[in-house]
């Protein structure tokens, strides 16, 4: 499929998926929701993608909702294009790695922090940039960055509006890794083709498991933890490591 306002490509296991709206800094328009939409729904479906990796083209991620294509109906514009988006990336049993490689504001910064793995260019930013338009944090921002950083910081990210730094990020816990801007490219994509090589469907119940983790109490996340290690157990990975381990050799993961 031909895509106007992304570009996506697989290499090597890994469906790298770039933002490509360079002019107004990779902002969303509905197109662009459907097409991302697209692409991470041809990821999950293909058995040869074992990871995903996305970023954005040019010299910022993704500044967020871009004002010139927004319905009036606010509600409905988050109910039908950016909380569909959060669940797909949520709900995707596969690694999801974020190569932020400018200004992730807005929205941008939340889709980006939806993701399992973030890694920031030393240079990008990050910036809750709903309360200079009197708005609140969406695409799941009240609910990650609270978990993320604790109440406290997450309140002063909405109300003040401030950008920090991806150093600042990392010191918060928002993200994994920062590197130099030259090295983001090569290090995000060096990251999801090893996690391309892994288990990955260990890691898409660990991803369910962590999901669950925010309303279950602990009682209920050990009976899930019982039940996915069950489900874990039955697949060929887990049988391949262990038998890679009493051969004393490397082993050979499919993802089943």
């Amino acid at each position: 499929m031909s895509y106007t306002t992304i570009e996506f490509e697989t290499t090597e296991g890994v469906a790298v998926l770039r933002l490509n709206r360079p002019a107004s800094l990779n902002s969303f328009t509905v197109e662009m929701h459907l097409e991302v939409r697209s692409a991470l729904a041809a990821a999950a479906s293909d058995k040869a993608v074992r990871a995903v990796l996305l970023t954005g083209n040019g010299r910022g991620f993704c500044a967020g909702q871009d004002l010139s294509d927004l319905s009036s109906d606010l509600s409905a514009h988050v109910g039908n294009y950016y909380n569909p988006l959060i669940r797909q990336i949520h709900a995707l049993e596969k690694p999801v790695v974020c190569a932020v490689n400018g200004v992730a504001a807005g929205a941008g910064a939340n889709i980006a922090m939806a993701c399992d793995l973030v890694i920031a260019a030393r240079s990008a930013g990050f910036v809750e940039s709903f309360s200079r338009l009197g708005l609140i944090p969406d695409s799941g921002g009240t609910w990650i960055l609270p978990r993320l950083v604790g109440m406290a910081r997450a309140k002063g990210l909405a109300m003040l509006g401030e950008k920090i730094s991806a150093e600042q990020a990392l010191e918060w816990g928002m993200i994994w890794q920062v590197v130099d801007d030259g090295e983001l490219e090569s290090t995000a994509l060096s990251l999801a083709r090893h996690l391309a090589t892994q288990p990955t469907r260990g890691f898409a119940l660990a991803k369910q498991a962590f999901a669950a983790s925010a309303a279950n109490s602990l009682d209920d996340q050990l009976e899930l933890e019982k039940k996915l290690m069950g489900e874990a157990g039955q697949t060929h990975d887990y049988q391949e490591g262990v038998r890679a381990f009493l051969e004393k050799r490397a082993p050979v993961y499919k993802g089943e």
